[in-house]
């Protein structure tokens, strides 16, 4: 497994606090929201708290209004791919 996709696995967890969560049961390739069937099942206010938490770690740039930032929260491989083309670390 990626260490990228490990890092957002672990800041997840951490920043939402999950505490019946662990790394191996979150899916790469799942979606990461409620509003999909088979996601992780998160909601508005965990987008809100994560998307603070990713902006901090990983210092991108986030838009909460652009169509965009929905496609690269969709799942920890989207959000590794974003983070990739545009970190700043």
């Amino acid at each position: 497994m990626n260490s990228l996709n490990q890092e957002i696995k672990a800041l997840i967890i951490e920043s939402l606090d999950l505490e019946d969560v662990s790394a191996s049961d979150i899916d790469d390739s799942a979606p990461l929201f409620s509003e999909y069937d088979n996601g992780l099942g998160l909601d508005s206010i965990d987008a809100l708290e994560f998307g603070l938490a990713v902006k901090k770690k990983f210092g991108v740039k986030l838009d909460a209004n652009a169509a965009e930032t929905k496609a690269h929260f969709y799942s920890v491989n989207s959000l590794a791919d974003f983070i990739l083309a545009n970190e700043d670390r």
